[in-house]
């Protein structure tokens, strides 16, 4: 598309984002809602409209070319992302669960369920790139070296001249075999070409029918075969085999997206090379200017000063904004004004004066203890009658109301018939370095207005400059107050990159395996508001799985803004039986995000940096690199060996439990600027203490077994990408019923132990059938219903399952959401 259409989607989402914004910030506060599913609906309906807004906002940045415009546009999807977030956390606290279900929503709008797939922004990855070769060359190189210094283990083993020999005998007496199979077959088709006899006329006539038979039979179903799959085209049951392979267009469009990539870094290349060229023209030309009219303002304030109290005042700290401060919001006669009033009044305050306000106040507040009773009613009535639901406060809509206004003000109107290559402007340069460089003149001038402002004070003031220099003192040592303790730095003598070698020979550092996201294959839900309508928990679908870590991890991991404003998620839980996905929902989140990947297992971490003091310093270094190469992620498999309530017998000499007091410390050090998050995954969380394990994971997901529909998409997808046809020969549906209660990666299993290089060759002749599928997979046991369940209760202990079983039970007023005919109380 041209950049004239992706400035038209970007003007729509601005539309669509304005009206959400009225919504949400009115002129009048909004009332709050006393019915709880008219306020869910709201949250609903807020929450897909803000996702459709982000899907536009995430294509047109990839896509526009044009620099200034795609940093505003960034500022704007970052905003989107955090109020997608917070809504997120605001449905999670009303409904009491992770996973929601909202088909009435998606029917209001006409959206399918693919349309609540979380976007994942291309910019994550792709404004990183080099830095990601570099970190990915590094960890090579190192593992190159450690296979090298690590003693190879001998490929040959040791034999005796009897086996060698014994060995070559069996292999010749095959070799002989075979050979005479060969010649006995090659025989045998000899006798028979020479044993046939003439056959009559008749005989030939009845071949000659029956081959007619044969192949006019053939051609028949061939012929009712194709109408049949033109019928099913038509009827939009079945893809067209040539929309499958991707058609000329679609290649086209995909080159041009490239080529427009490769544009937009060209752009992106000579907006800085312009930016660095006019921060030195400004400097040149308006520097020495800009530094005269602030000084001249600042000696002004002097004298004003002085004027008004008799003394110079005391300049303004750098930490406060130096002088910035001053001239902000008052002048400096109003600034003086204020100086003046406050000084006026501590002098006519004398202590006898002060007591006899005492007293006074005492007096007062005892006659008003009684009207404050009648207030407090009155308050608590009002109070009473203004109950209900509302939104909580918002970190991101300030932000994107300011982000839209520069949107109208500036972009909406702007004439661009003559910037047809969509290069930058240098007037808008220009206004942004004025501000740069103003803010960096601004600190060089008031370093030598305070040299400036001190020898005032020694030449005129030299009486009462002691008592302004005591004032000063004083000043600054009730400022310094209490200092926070800092965590120890155990290898402050080393180099990150010292670090990071001695990580990856440890194994503690490893590379991501490289599987996206969209890879986690699952369908959505279908069912689920029909079960919660019926007072019925639905389990999550992996659909549901994969849209909840995307808004968890992959966002707030991917943008900085995002994670420092939105609700800090540290650790979360991924619980559920073997072969789910778990571990490849790990690598997926530092896939999509480019983070790093540190393994803190239990298994992993056995037998290394023993003792207190080791494994002190194996966390220091873990966590000081992962600050250091932010984006990271700290994934601890099998977590519930951390928190057991009883060791077993064969894994106490693997320490399992020496981490659990304390990886908890240092979790708590992480801080919104980190983004660092901690991933445990666990088979079976039944065996840990539960109060231990939800006071470290503040997210605990269930991940289920695969429903029926997911099981479907699995088989499809997985025998294609091994290798395999799906035809008309495969009964999928069977299949997939036939295999209620195996997993994804008892499917992978499967599927690699049947389509193997062999079996893909004889496909022509012979298609794959479901019945071969079935041997391998008796030979597996599944997860039983009782499995399931089981892991459904411990989730029902959990604090957010201890929540929803309490508003199930019967309290009114944290009833689960029933959203049953909840369009029309809405429209109501």
């Amino acid at each position: 598309m041209s950049q004239r259409t992706y400035n038209q989607l970007w003007a729509d989402a601005q539309l669509e984002l304005s009206r959400l914004l009225t919504e949400e910030l009115p002129a009048e506060p909004r009332r709050p809602d006393k019915d709880r599913v008219v306020f869910f609906q709201r949250l609903a309906m807020l929450y897909v409209r803000y996702i459709q807004i982000f899907r536009q906002l995430e294509e047109v940045y990839d896509q526009v070319v044009h620099p200034q415009k795609r940093r505003v546009i960034r500022a704007i999807l970052e905003g989107v992302m955090g109020r997608v977030l917070e809504l997120k956390n605001e449905m999670v606290e009303k409904e009491f669960s992770e996973y929601h279900y909202m088909d009435d929503v998606l029917h209001a709008f006409k959206l399918t369920p693919g349309d609540l797939e979380i976007p994942i922004p291309r910019y994550f990855i792709s404004d990183r790139i080099k830095e990601l070769q570099e970190r990915k060359t590094m960890v090579t190189e190192i593992l190159k070296t450690v296979e090298v210094t690590e003693s190879p283990e001998p490929l040959t083993k040791d034999m005796s001249q009897e086996e060698a020999i014994k060995i070559i005998q069996v292999a010749e007496r095959a070799r002989q075999g075979r050979l005479r199979a060969k010649l006995n077959q090659e025989s045998r088709n000899m006798n028979r070409m020479y044993s046939t006899k003439d056959p009559g006329e008749a005989a030939i006539e009845l071949a000659t029918v029956c081959i007619q038979k044969v192949w006019r039979g053939y051609i028949q179903r061939k012929r009712v075969k194709i109408a049949r799959e033109e019928e099913m085209i038509f009827l939009g049951m079945v893809v067209d085999p040539k929309y499958q392979v991707p058609c000329p267009a679609v290649i086209t469009a995909q080159a041009s997206e490239a080529y427009t990539r490769i544009k937009r870094e060209d752009r992106n290349a000579d907006y800085q090379k312009s930016a660095v060229a006019v921060t030195n023209q400004l400097q040149d030309v308006e520097g020495l200017d800009m530094s005269k009219s602030m000084k001249d303002q600042i000696r002004q304030w002097f004298i004003e000063c002085r004027d008004a109290t008799g003394l110079f005042p005391d300049y303004p700290n750098d930490e406060d904004g130096g002088s910035a401060l001053l001239f902000t919001e008052k002048t400096p006669t109003q600034l003086l004004q204020e100086i003046a009033a406050k000084e006026t009044e501590e002098a006519k305050i004398k202590p006898k004066e002060k007591k006899e306000k005492g007293k006074k106040e005492k007096k007062e507040k005892k006659e008003k203890k009684g009207k404050k009773g009648k207030k407090d009613k009155k308050k608590e009535n009002k109070e009473e009658e203004e109950a209900g639901l509302k939104m909580l406060p918002s970190a991101f809509l300030s932000d994107l109301e300011v982000e839209n206004k520069i949107f109208v003000d500036f972009w909406k109107t702007r004439d661009e018939s003559r910037n047809f290559h969509q290069r930058h402007e240098v007037e808008l340069i220009k206004e942004e370095k004025r501000k740069v460089i103003e803010a960096n003149i601004r600190v060089q001038v008031d370093e030598q207005m305070r040299q400036e402002l001190a020898e005032l004070k020694l030449s005129v003031d030299k009486n009462k400059g002691g008592k302004t220099k005591a004032k000063a003192k004083k000043k600054k040592g009730s400022k310094s107050g209490k200092k926070k303790k800092k965590e120890k730095d155990l290898t402050a003598d080393r180099t990150p990159e010292s670090l990071c070698q001695e990580l990856v020979e440890q194994g503690l550092l490893k590379q991501a395996n490289n599987v996206r996201l969209q890879d986690y294959l699952g369908d959505y839900n279908y069912l689920g508001t029909t079960l919660r309508q019926n007072d019925i928990e639905p389990m999550p679908s992996l659909s549901d799985v994969r849209q909840v870590l995307s808004l968890y991890a992959i966002l707030p991991l991917g943008s900085q803004p995002v994670h420092e404003k939105a609700t800090l998620i540290k650790a979360i839980l991924l619980a559920g039986p073997a072969g789910v996905g778990k571990k490849m929902l790990v690598h997926a989140i530092c896939q999509e995000t480019g983070a790093n990947l540190f393994d803190l297992s239990p298994l992993n971490t056995a037998g290394k940096y023993p003792g207190k003091s080791g494994l002190a310093m194996m966390l220091h270094m873990v966590f000081k690199v992962a600050r250091l190469l932010q984006p990271s992620v700290i994934w601890i498999g099998d977590a519930e060996k951390m928190f057991y309530k009883k060791v077993p017998k064969e894994e106490k000499e693997l320490e399992p439990k020496r981490l659990k007091k304390d990886l908890p410390k240092s979790l708590k050090l992480i801080k919104g600027e980190d983004r660092v998050l901690i991933v445990g995954t666990t088979k079976d969380p039944l065996s840990a203490d539960i109060k231990a394990l939800c006071k470290m994971y503040s997210k605990i997901l269930l991940i289920p077994r695969p429903a029926y529909g997911s099981r479907y998409i699995l088989w499809k997808q997985l025998i294609r990408k091994q290798g395999g046809d799906v035809t008309r020969a495969l009964d999928l549906s069977s299949l997939t019923k036939i295999s209620d209660g195996y997993t994804p990666g008892h499917m992978v299993r499967v599927i690699r132990s049947i389509v193997t290089k062999r079996r893909i060759l004889q496909q022509a002749n012979r298609p794959l059938t479901a019945a071969e599928f079935i041997a391998p997979l008796a030979k597996i046991c599944p997860v039983f219903q009782t499995e399931e369940d089981a892991l459904k209760n411990w989730y029902a202990k959990t604090p957010l399952g201890k929540k929803r079983t309490k508003a199930a039970a019967g309290k009114e007023e944290q009833a689960p959401v029933k959203r049953k005919d909840a369009k029309k109380k809405a429209k109501k």
